[in-house]
């Protein structure tokens, strides 16, 4: 009967922890397996991933070009004729589509990303559509069938 005062583990799941150097009769004495000498005999050695062993980094043998610029927002893209393909499915309830529907729809990936609308394809169906950017021919596709632009903050 098993109680919590005579539990065991079960044979084979633990293992006793090899111990170097702790004499020659151990197979693990002299120099605890570690060789002779070098940086990887010493104590607390540990060599970064990258180093080269002296040799000039790969990192910076290689030449740099290019510039990233860390203030650049980065919008999720979703085009016009995607919005019109949703629209003929039956995905929006009504004609109003925001950021939030496009997520629950998995049109796009991340709440926080700012949503830009894009002109590519037709549109043909009046559709009331908030998103933070949009571009001209989006906008003008989407004025022209009656429907209505609202840019988000």
């Amino acid at each position: 009967m098993k109680h919590i005062g005579n539990l065991q583990v079960p044979k084979g799941a633990t293992k006793t922890n090899k111990r170097v150097g702790r004499g020659q009769g151990s197979g693990k004495g002299g120099t605890s397996a570690r060789g002779h000498k070098g940086q990887m005999s010493r104590r607390g050695a540990s060599i970064p991933a990258f180093f080269e062993g002296g040799q000039m980094p790969l990192s910076r043998r290689v030449p740099k070009f290019g510039f990233t610029n860390h203030f650049r927002t980065e919008y999720q893209i979703v085009n016009v004729s995607r919005l019109q393909e949703l629209f003929e499915n039956n995905a929006f309830e009504g004609n109003e589509v925001n950021k939030e529907m496009l997520y629950n729809l998995r049109v796009i990936r991340k709440k926080k990303l700012p949503v830009k609308i894009l002109g590519l394809g037709e549109i043909t169906s009046a559709l009331i559509v908030s998103a933070d950017a949009f571009t001209e021919t989006a906008k003008s596709k989407i004025e022209s069938t009656g429907g209505k632009v609202i840019v988000n903050g």
